[in-house]
């Protein structure tokens, strides 16, 4: 197995780095009808399956290596697989979860075999793919319930399975890398890095948050500074941000990420803020002009597109970002950090004050080395996000 670490890092050391863009907005335009997402292996299958992107990847596999290409030709350095909903919980809603490992086996496979046809292509510019886990339907951090704050509709271990098998697959198929995207829960998020950490742990991550709207926070409420502080316990290769916004908003959630993150930063906005009939109108040289600026201003080192970019929008930033200099990581802060709905850092002049820990924590010594080990009880703890240096 190549060491894909070390390949990305002398890369990243050198130049901006392209990821591919959305997948909806291509796979829509196919005019895919109810019969071509069946196929034959779900002709007779009891629900509807038109609209599940993922199960292309085992029914219409020829249509999910041409997007692979697309991206890839428009200059497209790392290549998504088309997995984002490719768990049991998401694909519960067609009764497919027994489909589920050979959606992310085979979207892995393909987006594999895609990505090693073009490093033959250009040797001098090896292709990646990285294996999409997205969100889901479902929140462990909020109720559905508005009369029961209390009531959750899943379970941490529910969840973590869920991630574990998607994982697993993933692995399997041959990604380079995971990237747990569009995380708008942050207790969710923390269970797809415990399975990825369990299942997986020779893929570097890659963890990317979503704002739910200008207020720059997650669904969870927390802010880009204080979900970093609650997911760095895991060490990810890469963090940043993506979906929800247009370039010109997303900026400030990117700068502030970039300017505490000790690692790589990525942003891939959406094309534009939703119009009337929840298309995106934001043309290609707006989204590419505007992630160059953000690279000018020394902000990122990965550059890509979400929801409503094309191959075009991609072709137009991978130009637009050619020659400028990477973003230069920054070190990490030297102090005891703690993450709520916004960050804490303790410094010299905070002075006295109590800080609550975890059910069962004697210190925050036990807080800070609980973030790793594999008790699902520590793990599903909102509340055990402590980072310590010394």
């Amino acid at each position: 197995m190549r060491d894909t670490r070390a390949q990305l890092e002398k890369i990243l050391a050198e130049r901006i780095v392209v990821l591919d863009g959305a997948w909806g907005v291509l796979l829509q335009g196919r005019g895919l009808t109810e019969a071509d997402f069946r196929g034959e292996r779900f002709a007779d299958h009891p629900r509807d399956l038109k609209g599940d992107p993922d199960l292309l990847n085992v029914t219409q596999p020829a249509i999910v290596s041409s997007i692979h290409d697309e991206y890839l030709a428009a200059g497209a350095d790392i290549t998504s697989t088309n997995t984002f909903t490719a768990t049991s919980i998401g694909q519960a809603d067609y009764g497919l979860e027994r489909a589920v490992r050979d959606m992310n086996l085979e979207g892995a496979r393909l987006a594999r075999a895609a990505a090693d046809e073009w490093t033959q292509k250009t040797p001098d510019r090896p292709r990646f793919v990285a294996g999409s886990v997205g969100p889901l339907n479902v929140t462990l951090s909020l109720s559905p319930r508005v009369d029961d704050p209390s009531y959750r509709s899943v379970t941490f271990d529910r969840v973590y399975e869920a991630y574990s098998e998607q994982i697993e697959a993933l692995a399997e198929g041959g990604v380079d890398l995971l990237l747990i995207e569009t995380i708008f829960d942050t207790l969710n998020a923390k269970a797809a890095i415990a399975a990825a950490i369990d299942v997986a742990p020779q893929l570097p991550l890659w963890i990317s948050l979503t704002v739910v709207d200008l207020s720059g926070r997650t669904l969870s409420g927390q802010t880009p500074e204080a979900f970093w502080l609650s997911i760095e316990h895991a060490q990810p290769f890469i963090a940043g941000v993506n979906c929800s916004l247009g370039v010109e908003q997303i900026r400030p959630f990117a700068a502030a990420l970039a300017q505490i993150v000790p690692t790589y930063v990525a942003c891939y906005p959406n094309a534009g803020l939703p119009n009337a009939f929840g298309g995106y109108d934001e043309r290609p040289h707006t989204t590419s002009n505007g992630l160059r600026g953000f690279c000018e201003d020394g902000l990122l080192n990965i550059v890509g597109g979400c929801c409503g970019t094309t191959p075009e929008h991609i072709r137009e930033i991978a130009h637009a970002v050619e020659g400028l200099r990477p973003r230069q990581l920054v070190e990490s802060t030297r102090a005891p950090r703690f993450s709520g709905l916004e960050p804490l850092v303790i410094g010299p002049d905070t002075g006295r004050m109590k800080v609550p820990l975890p059910i069962g924590a004697a210190s925050a010594a036990d807080c800070a080395s609980a973030a790793m080990r594999s008790d699902s009880a520590w793990r599903a703890s909102s509340a055990c996000s402590w980072s310590a240096t010394a």
